[in-house]
C-alpha cells in the first residue's frame, strides 16, 4: 500500500509502527478527504481560497490561513503557528473550495482570526519532528509513574509533542475532577518542557488509540467518524437485539456507535407492525408471541406446551386483534399459517464462472495420502531387498572346511558302528541322499554341493529355501563338532553312551 502524495515515494501500511514517517500520519485512508474538485479547471480570474485544513496526530484537524500564497498540495508537510508560541508541523489535508464547504459544515466563519502557515517544512524541521515523536512513548510511561506516585485517579492515554520539541500535550481520562497541579510541576522538572493537560472522553480515547472492532474492521471513530452522538439502549430494543452489555459495548466501554446507523430504517419498518402485542386469544388456547421479523412483516406465535412456532402475516394479526378487542376468540391460527415455502430463497446464480470453487479444498490431502501409501509400500520392498542382499553374500560364501582328523575317519566299533550311516541320512533334508555313497568327514562335505546349487537359484527362491537348509546345516555342524570331541575323549564309546545319543 502506498500513497502518491508521499514525498518519500510511498508509505508503509497502517499499523507498521512507522510513527509518522509517512506523510499521511498514521497510515493511509485515515480521516482523509477526497478532493473531487482537483481535476476541474478553475476560471481564469479566480482567486484561490487562502485557508487550508491541516491535520495533526490522531484525529485533530484545524484551519490555517496561507498569507504568503504558498503552493500547497494534499499530504505536504507545513510549519504552522503553535497554540502558545513556537511552531508545529502538520500535513495538509484539504485545499481550495472544499475547505470553504468544510468550514460551513463545522460552523466556522471566515471572519474568525486564524493562525498562519509559516513555511513549508524543511528537512531539518522534519528530522526534529521525528525526534520529538520518538520520545512520546517513553514520556507517557514516565508520566504514568509520576501519577501513580501521587495517587491520582486518572489514566494517561496519549502524549503529543509539538514540532519544535518545546511543548507536550497530555491526554487523560478520569471519572471526577483531578487536581494535577503537583503532577505538572514534577513533569516540567523531569522533561524540561511546557506541559498541557487535556481531558477527553472514552470515545475520544478510542479514536486516538485505534483498534479492531468486533466486526473485524478498524474502529469507525479512528477512520472516518468525527461526531459522536449519544447511543441509548432503546436503539437495541428497536432492532430486537439482546440487551447484553458485553456484546453491545465497544472498545471504549460505551454502547457501539454503529447501533445508530440503521436505527431510522428500523423505526420506519416498525410503523406497520402492531405495538404492545404479547399474544392472541383463540379457540384452541392462548398463543404467545415468540419473534417478530420486522422487514418480512411476519410474527411467530406458539401455544402453551407446543414447541412448533406458527408464522402469521401482520395483516392477519391485526384482524385477530380486532376480534379479541370485541371480546371474541378467533379460530385456530394453525389454519391461518403463513406459507414460508412460497417465499423460499431462490438459488443464487452468478453471471460469471466461479473458477475458484471448482477445486476441492481437500484435494491436496488425498494426494498426500496416496503418496504416503506408495512410500510405505516402497519402503517395505526396499527393506526386504536389503535383507535378501545381506543374506546372499553370506550364503554364497563356502563355509571353511574343518580339518579331518584321523579319529573322525576311524570306523566306530561295537554295537554303535552303524551310527555314521544314520547321521549322514539325518543330515540330508527330505531323504534325497539315501542312495548316495556314504562320505566320511561329517555332514559338512554332504551339504557342500547343496549350497552351491542354492547359490545358482534365482533370488526369489533363495530367501524361501535357504533359511531352513541353513538352519539344518548349522545343526548338523554342531552335532559333528560334538561327536568329534566325544571321539577324541572317548575313542571307544560304550553301549550306554550310544543308546543315550
Amino acid at each position: 500500500m502506498g500513497c502518491s502524495t508521499c514525498s518519500t515515494g510511498g508509505c508503509t501500511p497502517a499499523g507498521c509502527k512507522s510513527n509518522g514517517s509517512c506523510l499521511t500520519d498514521g497510515g493511509c485512508s485515515k480521516l482523509d478527504v477526497y478532493d473531487w474538485l482537483s481535476d476541474m479547471d478553475l476560471p481564469a480570474h479566480y482567486k484561490p481560497f487562502n485557508i487550508v485544513e491541516v491535520k495533526f496526530k490522531g484525529s485533530r484537524k484545524d484551519f490555517y490561513v496561507n498569507p504568503n500564497n504558498h503552493y500547497l498540495e494534499m499530504g505536504e508537510m507545513v510549519a504552522v503557528e503553535g497554540n502558545q508560541g513556537g511552531y508545529d508541523l502538520g500535513h495538509v489535508s484539504l485545499t481550495g473550495e472544499l475547505v470553504r464547504m468544510q468550514m460551513k459544515k463545522k460552523g466556522v466563519k471566515d471572519s474568525v482570526e486564524f493562525r498562519k502557515i509559516i513555511r513549508k517544512a524543511s528537512q531539518s524541521d522534519i528530522d526534529k519532528w521525528k525526534l520529538a515523536k520518538g520520545l512520546e512513548y517513553e514520556t507517557m510511561h514516565k508520566a504514568r509513574t509520576l501519577a501513580l506516585e501521587l495517587g491520582l485517579k486518572m489514566k494517561l492515554s496519549d502524549v503529543d509533542y509539538q514540532g519544535d520539541k518545546t511543548k507536550a500535550t497530555f491526554y487523560y481520562t478520569a471519572d471526577d475532577r483531578v487536581d494535577f497541579r503537583e503532577l505538572i510541576k514534577r513533569m516540567a522538572e523531569t522533561f524540561k518542557i511546557r506541559i498541557e493537560m487535556r481531558q477527553i472522553g472514552m470515545r475520544q480515547e478510542a479514536s486516538r488509540l485505534g483498534g479492531i472492532g468486533s466486526c473485524g474492521r478498524e474502529l469507525c471513530c479512528s477512520t472516518w467518524l468525527t461526531d459522536f452522538r449519544t447511543v441509548s439502549t432503546a436503539a437495541a430494543r428497536y432492532q430486537n437485539l439482546s440487551l447484553n452489555t458485553l456484546k453491545l459495548a465497544g472498545q471504549c466501554g460505551k454502547l457501539k456507535c454503529c447501533l445508530n446507523y440503521e436505527l431510522d430504517t428500523y423505526i420506519d419498518a416498525l410503523r406497520d407492525i402492531p405495538e404492545n402485542v404479547s399474544g392472541l386469544q383463540t379457540e384452541r388456547g392462548y398463543a404467545r408471541l415468540q419473534k417478530t421479523d420486522i422487514f418480512k412483516r411476519i410474527m411467530w406465535f406458539s401455544y402453551e406446551g407446543v414447541t412448533d412456532w406458527i408464522p402469521l402475516e401482520v395483516t392477519k394479526v391485526r384482524e385477530i386483534l380486532s376480534i379479541n378487542a370485541k371480546g371474541q376468540k378467533s379460530a385456530d391460527i394453525k389454519f391461518l399459517e403463513y406459507n414460508t415455502s412460497s417465499t423460499a430463497a431462490k438459488p443464487v446464480t452468478f453471471d460469471y464462472e466461479n473458477v475458484v470453487g471448482q477445486d476441492s479444498l481437500t484435494r491436496l490431502d488425498e494426494k498426500n495420502k496416496k503418496k504416503k501409501k506408495k512410500k510405505s509400500k516402497g519402503g517395505a520392498g526396499q527393506k526386504d531387498e536389503a535383507r535378501g542382499s545381506q543374506e546372499r553374500p553370506q550364503q554364497a560364501q563356502p563355509k571353511p572346511q574343518q580339518a579331518v582328523t584321523p579319529q573322525q575317519n576311524r570306523p566306530q566299533q561295537g554295537p554303535g558302528g552303524n551310527k555314521p550311516q544314520q547321521q549322514s541320512r539325518s543330515q540330508q533334508p527330505g531323504g534325497q541322499q539315501q542312495n548316495r555313497p556314504q562320505q566320511q568327514g561329517g555332514g559338512q562335505q554332504q551339504n557342500r554341493p547343496q549350497q552351491q546349487q542354492r547359490v545358482n537359484k534365482p533370488a526369489e527362491n533363495q530367501n524361501r529355501e535357504q533359511q531352513p537348509n541353513d538352519q539344518q546345516g548349522n545343526k548338523n555342524q554342531r552335532n559333528n563338532q560334538r561327536r568329534g570331541g566325544q571321539q577324541r575323549n572317548n575313542p571307544k564309546p560304550t553301549n550306554n553312551d550310544s543308546t543315550k545319543e
